[in-house]
């Protein structure tokens, strides 16, 4: 009996070719069979590598059909690698059903790590990342899109969001009516290619601009967006947190235990520890 395959997830280019790494080019090389989201642009990928292998349609019409006839080719003893049109695969793109089937089937699954749109605006957005929120695409219908904002607004995360260049404009209007016109953002546009672009502001002065320039609004954009501010209830649980931590621990240790029994950002925690250590001797003054 045959070993069973192995099922490799793909990261590929988001735009700069120099992005792929040398063990994604390995794997791809030897994969018994690609499953692409577009074999269009896949196949051009792989003449791109200087390669040549069998592609099979893998996207959000016909992957549950597609697991199906993918694991049974695992199953046989083919390695399979899964890629997306771009970035990491199953990041607000196909292939969930297929990973799931392949783990019923005790089929290993090993990621090949690499570019990722959400990870790469948010490093370079300026704003923090030791928490953050996913959400990918919205809602395209407004109402629906509004409703999906109204749920986000009060979480204590930086949001990471994708989203189409006819749609930024609506989007960017509605994030800035239902977050806050003074949330802090950053639009990341054309990551990685010739005309990469960073546009920082408040969600209201981005909105604008995307109103009245026709450059924002060209190419995928990924939204990065400042986290709720503390509610006062979450403000004071965390100054009863640091009046009785701060009395036994420094300030750095007194914020870390502060962040994780109230759940505030550790960056915050600490400086508002710094803000009450300060505060005694201000008055003592």
């Amino acid at each position: 009996m045959a070993h069973p395959g192995v099922l490799y997830l793909v990261a590929t280019p988001i735009g700069n070719m120099g992005d792929i790494s040398a063990r994604a080019r390995e794997i791809l090389a030897a994969a018994g069979v690609v499953a692409a989201e577009d074999t269009r642009r896949s196949g051009r990928l792989l003449r791109e590598l200087g390669l040549e292998r069998p592609l099979l349609s893998l996207h959000e019409h016909n992957e549950r059909a597609r697991a199906a006839e993918l694991v049974a080719r695992l199953e046989a003893g083919e390695n399979v690698a899964l890629v997306s049109d771009a970035g990491t695969p199953l990041v607000s793109d196909p292939g969930y059903p297929l990973v799931r089937a392949a783990v019923e089937a005790g089929i290993t699954v090993t990621p090949i790590p690499g570019p990722c749109a959400a990870i790469a605006a948010l490093s370079a957005s300026g704003l923090p990342g030791e928490r953050f929120c996913f959400e990918g695409f919205l809602p395209a219908r407004a109402g629906a899109r509004r409703a999906r904002l109204a749920e986000l607004a009060a979480l204590p995360h930086t949001l990471v969001i994708y989203e189409a260049p006819h749609r930024l404009a609506a989007a960017l209007a509605d994030l800035a009516a239902a977050l806050g016109r003074e949330r802090r953002a950053c639009i990341a546009r054309e990551l990685t290619k010739l005309h990469e672009s960073f546009y920082r502001g408040s969600l209201g002065e981005l909105a604008e601009r995307a109103g009245r320039e026709a450059d924002l609004s060209r190419g995928e954009a990924v939204i990065v967006i400042e986290a709720a501010p503390p509610r006062a209830e979450d403000a004071a649980r965390l100054d009863e947190a640091l009046a009785v931590l701060q009395r036994f621990l420094p300030p750095s240790a007194a914020a870390a235990a502060a962040a994780e029994l109230t759940g505030a950002r550790r960056n915050d925690a600490y400086a508002r520890a710094l803000e009450l250590a300060e505060k005694p001797a201000r008055e003592s003054t």
